[in-house]
């Protein structure tokens, strides 16, 4: 069942989602989409980082939960690396992940999207094995890619988003 909206809901809908979403809205509303008329977004929560770092470990966004990239650091004070290269720094970061995600009250299950950085992409093979061995019980979509480096000469940089209502 659609619904028409007043010209002030219209203006409301337009400035939540700006000019070039604007043209969607004819045909959202034609199928059934439910539109929000709040005109603003909820407001996102930073979470503090541990020392002088200059982000935040997570950022909450309505349902969203987006973590910046862990390395595997065993430490913060001062910054060190696991040892036992990929499998340790891989396992470390994973470890350092679902900590931020219970922080927020979230667990790896949450999990929808993760974004992987290496340092060499010939050790994908060994990275690739500690990681599934995280999600046993589903997938999320992944991006993986190679660098130039990473911070602390790490192996392995994991950057995850995850939906927790």
């Amino acid at each position: 069942m659609t619904r028409a909206l007043s010209g002030h809901q219209e203006q409301r809908i337009h400035f939540s989602l700006g000019k070039r979403w604007t043209a969607l809205l004819p045909f959202m509303m034609a199928v059934g989409c439910a539109a929000s008329t709040s005109a603003s977004p909820p407001a996102a929560v930073y979470v503090p980082a541990e020392g002088d770092l200059p982000f935040s470990p997570v950022v909450r966004a309505g349902p969203m939960l987006y973590l910046s990239g862990q390395i595997g650091t065993t430490s913060m004070a001062p910054p060190t690396l696991a040892t036992g290269g990929i499998e340790a720094e891989a396992r470390q970061a994973m470890e350092n992940i679902k900590g931020v995600l219970a922080k927020s009250g979230a667990t790896m299950d949450d999990i929808v999207k993760c974004t992987v950085m290496m340092a060499y992409m010939r050790e994908w093979p060994a990275m690739n094995a500690v990681y599934a061995s995280y999600f046993p019980k589903h997938k999320p979509a992944r991006s993986s890619f190679g660098t130039a480096g990473l911070a602390l000469g790490a192996k392995v940089e994991i950057e995850c988003s995850a939906y927790r209502p």
